[in-house]
C-alpha cells in the first residue's frame, strides 16, 4: 500500500501565500512524477503543476505560472507546492498525485493520489 498524506491548506486572504506539502509513503520502490491538481465545486479536476522524477523538466497551467511553484525532495518522497499571489479562483481543493512503482517486479509507475486539501482564499 502506498498512502500519501497532504498537509499545509487553510484559508488566506487574496495576496497571500500558502505552501503545501505531500509526503508519500508505504511499499515505495521508486517514485516517477508527482504533481498537484485541484478542483473547485462544479468543475473538472485539473493540472496545477508537474515535476519530472529528477526535478528538472517542470510546467504549470497557465494561470499559476508567475505565481506558484513546484519542488520536490526525493530523499523525503515529497512534493511541495509554494503558492505565492493567491486570488479567489484558486480556491479548491487540491490533491497530489504521485507515480509509484511499488517493487522492483513492476514494470510500470502507478498513480496514487492523497486525500485532498481545502484552499480558501477571500476577496
Amino acid at each position: 500500500q502506498v498512502q500519501l498524506v497532504e498537509s499545509g491548506g487553510g484559508t488566506v486572504q487574496a495576496g497571500g501565500s500558502l505552501r503545501l506539502s505531500c509526503v508519500a509513503s508505504g511499499s515505495i520502490f521508486n517514485i516517477g512524477a508527482m504533481a498537484w491538481y485541484r478542483q473547485a465545486p462544479g468543475n473538472q479536476r485539473e493540472l496545477v503543476a508537474i515535476i519530472g522524477k529528477r526535478g528538472s523538466s517542470i510546467n504549470y497551467a497557465d494561470s499559476v505560472k508567475g505565481r506558484f511553484t513546484i519542488s520536490r525532495d526525493n530523499a523525503n518522497n515529497t512534493v511541495y507546492l509554494q503558492m505565492n499571489g493567491l486570488k479567489p479562483e484558486d480556491t479548491a481543493v487540491y490533491y497530489c498525485n504521485v507515480d509509484v512503482r511499488r517493487s522492483s517486479s513492476d514494470s510500470f509507475y502507478y498513480p496514487h493520489w492523497g486525500q485532498g486539501t481545502q484552499v480558501t482564499v477571500s476577496p
